[in-house]
């Protein structure tokens, strides 16, 4: 009996790190972790064509897995060798990212990539801001920022080659990142 409650007491003090991983602080090996990557993604290579007249601007909601290695997240993601974009392959017709007038609230000037690493001050997905900067999250990507923290995580902005109005929220803990709307400055 003694034996069992041993076994149980290391399998339980052994799980702890990995309970604390997935609770705030987490990210996954080879993902995040404080990693930047150097550069913005490259434009699609192939990308998808352009919805017909006869198709309706709402594509079916199913999207591949982004999970390309163990223990990788299953949101889009940049590699830490070699600054790998998972998940940014649909092209500039994908109609999820469409936006009727582009840049309506100006353009994002407060600086993109390694250099420039802002910590988000609050709100949430649909209204998030930092240095006086606004931002909001795509309604197609939403399931992929769960679990970044709208009040502390630093995330690094890039420009999208591909989705015209919009730019890529990389969260540096997590490694994870999001298509975002400028909507402003105060």
């Amino acid at each position: 009996m003694k034996k069992l409650q041993g076994f149980a007491l290391v399998l339980f003090l052994s799980s702890i790190p990995a309970m604390a991983q997935n609770n705030r602080g987490g990210h996954a090996p080879g993902v995040g972790g404080g990693h930047i990557p150097s550069r913005g993604p490259a434009p699609a290579r192939n990308p998808a064509p352009a919805p017909s007249q006869n198709q309706t601007r709402q594509a079916p909601e199913q999207r591949g897995s982004f999970s390309d290695k163990t223990g990788h997240p299953e949101a889009p993601h940049v590699h830490a060798k070699g600054d790998k974009w998972i998940g940014h392959d649909s092209g500039p017709n994908d109609p999820h990212y469409h936006l009727d007038h582009p840049f309506e609230h100006g353009k994002f000037t407060g600086g993109f990539g390694k250099g420039h690493v802002f910590r988000i001050e609050g709100g949430g997905p649909s209204r998030f801001w930092f240095g006086g900067f606004y931002f909001s999250v795509a309604p197609y990507d939403l399931g992929y920022c769960s679990d970044w923290l709208w009040d502390t995580d630093q995330v690094v902005i890039y420009e999208d080659p591909d989705h015209i109005g919009w730019y890529l929220a990389y969260n540096v803990r997590v490694g994870t990142y999001c298509h975002v709307e400028y909507l402003g400055g105060s």
